[in-house]
């Protein structure tokens, strides 16, 4: 089933949506990518989040946004619903940052959390 959302699940901030933009550029064949947002058990704190370059499937979510397409999952749909994703560039942590208001507690790092 496809299924395009007119209402954000994630908010994307305009570095990160920039930085999305470039690694989209950057594939060899970047009309059939998209940027997956996802959510796996594991890290730390329960749960980690994971950014790619990927495929459409099936089931997946997908949400227009700022010239380029994010694909999630289902499952991973539930616990992103409101995050807002950023990318920072400090000199402590260059990458994709989530900012989830259903986490009860995150790790140290900020790539895994507790809801």
């Amino acid at each position: 089933m496809d299924s395009t959302t007119t209402t954000p699940l994630v908010t994307i901030m305009p570095k990160a949506a920039e930085m999305a933009r470039a690694f989209l550029a950057e594939e060899e064949d970047p009309s059939d990518k998209f940027l997956r947002l996802a959510v796996s058990s594991g890290g730390c704190s329960g749960f980690s989040y994971s950014v790619s370059i990927d495929i459409k499937k099936d089931d997946d979510i997908v949400q227009s946004s700022d010239g380029f397409d994010v694909v999630i999952d289902p499952v991973s749909a539930d616990l992103l619903k409101n995050v807002k994703l950023d990318y920072l560039d400090t000199i402590g942590h260059a990458g994709f940052s989530f900012e989830n208001p259903q986490a009860t507690s995150t790790c140290g790092c900020g790539s895994s959390f507790t809801v």
